[in-house]
């Protein structure tokens, strides 16, 4: 089946274009205002045909109508559900992208496809459970959606995270009540100071105030200031 594209239709758009005269006498066209000290300025508007996007043709939006085509996604799923969404951006599929993260949106796709996995695509009523490039293929081209190549390229992106969603990694700690984390220390440990405990030190060879022994003698190392 083949769709034929509509031809794009065009739009007009406006531009200036100035004509003035310069010092020389010579007359000048620019679409930029003339420098100063310019003569004879006069500014013109020119209409530009610029071509509009070309329309949905009409067989693909029976098919979007009769065969819509969802993908089911989810915030924290990556390779799986970027192939998924890259097949039919190439395809060129019009879609619709739902992400799963709660409990309402896990029900609902339990309820269409039987299960809670991600990527799932859903053509009419027809469902294919993870990422596989055949099975894609033969549910779209069951549906009569044109082959590789035929409808241009789309770029269709990744939808922001829903509001609301907390990655799994971040809900599973605990977060500290108001004012409780100021009051949070470290314990002491191997490696804090705070934490070690013992006896205190002996007096003893490198302790000056447990050495004991007799008074220096008078004599050549003697006391300061004594003569010989």
């Amino acid at each position: 089946m083949a769709i034929l594209i509509a031809a794009a239709v065009c739009s007009p758009t406006q531009a200036q274009q100035y004509r003035w005269m310069d010092k020389n006498g010579k007359v000048q066209f620019t679409d930029t205002p003339p420098p100063a000290g310019a003569r004879d300025v006069r500014r013109n508007e020119v209409v530009i045909s610029k071509p509009a996007p070309p329309p949905v043709p009409f067989e693909l939006q029976r098919l979007q109508k009769d065969f819509p085509v969802t993908l089911y996604t989810s915030p924290n799923c990556r390779e799986g559900c970027d192939l998924s969404r890259l097949a039919l951006n190439r395809r060129g599929v019009p879609f619709k992208e739902m992400q799963v993260w709660d409990a309402e949106s896990n029900e609902e796709l339990k309820r269409i496809s039987g299960a809670v996995e991600v990527p799932t695509l859903l053509v009419g009523r027809s469902v294919q459970r993870g990422f596989e490039q055949g099975a894609f293929d033969s549910l779209l081209d069951s549906a009569g959606y044109p082959k590789l190549g035929i409808l241009p390229a789309a770029t269709q992106k990744a939808p922001p995270p829903p509001e609301g969603y907390v990655p799994a990694a971040v809900a599973a700690k605990p977060a500290l009540p108001a004012g409780k984390a100021a009051e949070v220390q470290p314990k002491a440990g191997r490696y804090d100071p705070s934490g070690l405990t013992g006896p205190a030190p002996k007096s003893g060879q490198y302790d000056p105030s447990g050495l004991t022994g007799p008074a220096p003698k008078p004599g050549q190392y003697g006391i300061p200031g004594e003569s010989k």
